[in-house]
């Protein structure tokens, strides 16, 4: 939420808009090569943009005019030379424009407004609503999953200048403003190779110690501070998670001994951050009784991170008995002086525990099934005949494994690994406790064979049934994946050996829902409104079986993957929707935009607390949406659906991504670790292409087809019914579908159709183009009708105006990077000239930077 928009509105255009024309000032001083001419070309090359687009130039047009009218370039080389500068200038001022968003976040938004842990607090007052809330808190709980889907195009140490620039313009110190600025032209923003999953995993735990220990201790105090007794010790609320080093679904490079290497180095930065903690109360407690208990734990702490070899002897339980009675000691002979110091540490010691944030494992259903096979070909474990048996009979002989089997009875190195993770998650159960690791995501589930396949690998790595201290977590996500996930769910609540493992699991099934390929698959409006069913579905299915179902949802930064405005999503539930729990991935860039600054974190932490518990506790709604609206929202999925299909299906859509867009270097970037494609040898095909390259390379090429496609043409049949006094109605009266339409608004706020109406007039990929184009126009005019407004987004102008300054900054890559694309276009088609290119594809991948850091969540 924001706080009065006339007022936040000014504040930003004063704390960002102005400051940025100032602070972009220093960059004359930056050591760049030649760096007064680029920055005097750079703002004629943007003014050069906008009038050339405005003229319905392309942009090689636009960029041969440039050259022609304002330098006396004419060799390929001195150009090229020119762009790549305005390639570090133009990316650095994305650096800038961050940074001063981040300062004055606090200043834009409301940090006690609606939606924040002090509006539940006025909110539980006047509804005197104590108990219940006491009631809610007993088993909810909001779970952060850091991932590393490749949406993060900062490196590591881009993000710490990030960061400490942030701190420096709150201070208004403008000489470190400088020195950083500086530091920012020195530091590469390309990384040369690959980072590994470790990398990867040790970047996150940066926000990991710097951020979310922070936020969350702050939580916990304050839910502790103002309802006394409602925080149960054993559910704190606010757990993470952690996915680089523990997700292998098409990353081949994620093995055993990286889940173990990575649970050890969040094990490892949890207790610095509680010796670092434990040493600054040292300074404090220097009373009587309590002096030399701090400095025990101190020392034990100590031993525990910085002996060579020391056998780890200390556990979560013992930190927070010590803490407990280092508190009863202050409080009963000091008066409690210091106890907040105290009780701050203890909330963050419930979070984290010794594990930080619980790793994930995660896997594709097809490794299992061939895992399994040899297992049957090479061992007496499983029947010889186990492939050609039909389902049952495999659940069968899966739940009749007797025999451990050895990895190194296996040829296949990904199948040994495979068991070698099993036997993996106990080893980091023991490091770590339980909650370090207990978790098994099978990709593309379709089957309960697909769940019982993994309850087998269990068995097969010699855990006896009543050991398996792991869920076994089934991962929906194609529009037929969701619409069978009930059925599914169904037959495997009726397996005896399945629900015996609930039993010991407290009653808990936690299942996956994934929104990114769901999109892919079947458009913005179906892939939401699936979920939707999906969700309803399985809520009044595990109901029925007794079962306590927690929905996690797989979401990305943008609203093409699900991202946008999600706890408005949560918010909006009705009871027919389980939400006893908030999951949610965080993905990429997401991190570093909603979860960049303590202020930041803290705020869009707290909108998801909040959204959780104030529709449990205030909310009159028995269900999301009447039947008569559900019926509507269908009739919209469907048609969207048709419209997304009739382009999906069309003989030259993906031709087309892949002639104008990004997308075939973005494996190239060196952001993630992953493969941009499951199968990397096989044609480009939509099943095996990963969404998030997907969504990017549609964002890059500024049209963001996953965001909004089938929208328009889904209100435009509404309307043609009768049917638009029900839409209207539906928009004023749901939060669910005015989200969905204002996340649409987003994905679209970042569209801009001059970029690429030069292809207009391609002889192949013209009508794909038209298609696209028109679907854009309709969903604005009835966006536009059914809001009322003038303008997309003009209900939300503080993120309308951001949306357009990092627009106006990244336009002079997006022109760079089409004109790389039909500079590569021309060589490819004359054979004799294949000379430049190699500078040309480094161009379009540098480009890329600048355009998805600007976006800041993709899309």
């Amino acid at each position: 939420m924001e706080a009065p928009v006339n007022n936040s509105l000014q504040q930003f255009k004063n704390l960002v808009g102005t400051k940025f024309q100032l602070y972009n000032s220093l960059f004359t001083n930056l050591p760049f090569h030649r760096v007064e001419k680029t920055g005097i070309f750079l703002s004629l090359f943007l003014l050069h943009c906008e009038e050339g687009y405005a003229k319905g130039n392309s942009p090689q047009e636009i960029m041969d005019s440039f050259f022609e009218q304002y330098t006396t370039y004419r060799e390929e080389q001195q150009k090229t030379d020119l762009l790549f500068r305005f390639v570090q200038y133009a990316e650095r001022q994305v650096v800038l424009f961050d940074a001063l968003e981040d300062a004055a976040f606090r200043y834009i938004r409301d940090l006690q407004g609606a939606g924040t842990l002090r509006h539940l607090q006025s909110e539980v007052l006047q509804e005197q609503a104590q108990e219940q809330l006491k009631k809610k808190l007993e088993n909810f709980s909001v779970r952060l999953v850091l991932t590393a889907h490749p949406t993060q195009f900062y490196p590591s140490e881009v993000l710490g200048i990030i960061n400490d620039l942030a701190k420096a313009l709150v201070e208004e110190n403008t000489s470190e403003v400088n020195m950083y600025l500086q530091q920012l032209g020195k530091t590469p923003f390309f990384k040369k190779e690959k980072p590994t999953p470790y990398d990867e995993a040790i970047s996150l735990v940066w926000f990991l110690e710097n951020i979310f220990y922070r936020a969350g201790g702050r939580i916990l105090s304050f839910l502790r501070a103002q309802f006394p007794g409602a925080v149960s010790t054993n559910n704190p609320v606010l757990r993470m998670g952690f996915w680089p080093g523990g997700d292998r679904d098409g990353n081949p490079f994620v093995n055993a001994a990286t889940s173990v290497e990575v649970a050890a180095a969040l094990r490892a930065a949890i207790l610095k951050c509680y010796f670092r903690e434990v040493r600054n109360l040292k300074r404090r407690l220097t009373f009587k009784g309590v002096e030399n208990v701090v400095a025990a734990l101190e020392a034990k702490l100590s031993r525990n991170l910085f002996t060579p070899g020391h056998k780890a002897d200390i556990s979560r339980q013992e930190i927070l008995d010590t803490l407990a009675a280092i508190r009863n000691t202050i409080m009963e002979r000091h008066n409690g002086l210091f106890a907040h110091l105290v009780d701050n540490l203890i909330s963050k010691v419930e979070i984290f525990g010794l594990y930080f944030a619980s790793l994930d494992i995660r896997q594709d259903s097809s490794i299992h099934e061939a895992l399994l096979a040899e297992v049957a070909q090479k061992t007496d474990a499983l029947p010889r005949n186990y492939p050609e048996l039909d389902d049952a009979a495999r659940i069968a002989a899966l739940l009749h494994i007797k025999t451990p089997v050895s990895p190194e009875q296996l040829e296949v190195p990904l199948h040994q690994d495979t068991l070698r993770t099993v036997s993996a998650i106990r080893q980091i159960q023991d490091a770590s406790g339980e909650e370090g690791c207990n978790r098994y995501i099978i990709s593309h589930s379709t089957s309960v064979l697909n769940v019982m396949e993994v309850y087998g690998l269990f068995l097969l790595s010699g855990w006896k049934p009543e050991e398996i201290t792991v869920d076994i977590v089934p991962l929906f996500e194609t529009i037929d994946d969701l619409r069978h996930a009930g059925q599914v769910m169904k037959a495997l609540y009726e397996n005896t050996a399945y629900r015996e493992h609930l039993r010991r699991r407290s009653c808990k099934q936690t299942i996956m829902l994934g929104f990114s390929d769901g999109t892919k698959d079947g458009g913005y409006l179906m892939a939401n409104w699936s979920i939707y069913k999906a969700k309803e579905e399985l809520t009044a299915i595990s109901k029925q079986y007794e079962v306590d179902v927690v929905f996690f949802d797989g979401r990305g930064g943008p609203p093409a993957r699900g991202g946008g405005k999600t706890h408005q999503f949560y918010a909006s539930m009705g009871k027919n929707i389980a939400n006893q729990e908030i999951q949610q991935t965080i993905q990429g860039q997401t991190i570093s935009s909603n979860f960049g600054t303590v202020d930041a974190a803290q705020f869009n932490m707290e909108q998801l607390v909040h959204a959780g518990i104030s529709n449990a506790l205030f909310s009159s709604r028995e269900v999301t949406l009447t039947s008569e609206e559900e019926n509507l929202l269908q009739s919209l999925a469907d048609a969207g659906y048709e419209a997304y299909n009739k382009l999906k299906n069309h003989p030259y859509f993906l031709e087309y991504l892949d002639h104008a867009s990004p997308l075939r270097y973005y494996a190239e970037a060196n952001i993630g670790s992953r493969p941009s494609k499951r199968n990397a040898s096989a044609k480009l095909n939509l099943n095996d292409l990963r969404a998030v390259p997907y969504v990017g390379a549609w964002s890059q090429l500024k049209q963001n087809v996953p965001g909004y496609y089938g929208v328009g043409s889904a209100l435009q049949q509404m309307d043609q019914q009768g049917k638009w006094e029900a839409l209207v109605h539906l928009y004023q009266h749901s939060l669910f579908f005015r989200t969905l339409l204002d996340n649409c608004e987003m994905a679209m706020k970042k569209s801009y159709f001059p970029l690429t109406a030069y292809l207009a007039k391609h002889p192949q990929y013209g009508a794909v183009w038209q298609m696209i184009y028109d679907e854009f126009e309709l969903s604005r005019k009835y966006l536009l009708r059914l809001t009322g407004e003038s303008d997309l987004m003009e209900a939300s102008p503080i993120d309308q105006l951001s949306i357009q300054m990092r627009e106006r900054i990244v336009l002079p890559l997006l022109t760079t990077q089409q004109y790389a694309l039909t500079r590569i276009r021309e060589l490819d088609a004359d054979p004799n000239n294949g000379h430049g290119r190699e500078t040309y594809e480094k161009l379009i991948m540098r480009c890329s930077f600048g355009i998805i850091n600007a976006g800041r969540n993709s899309a």
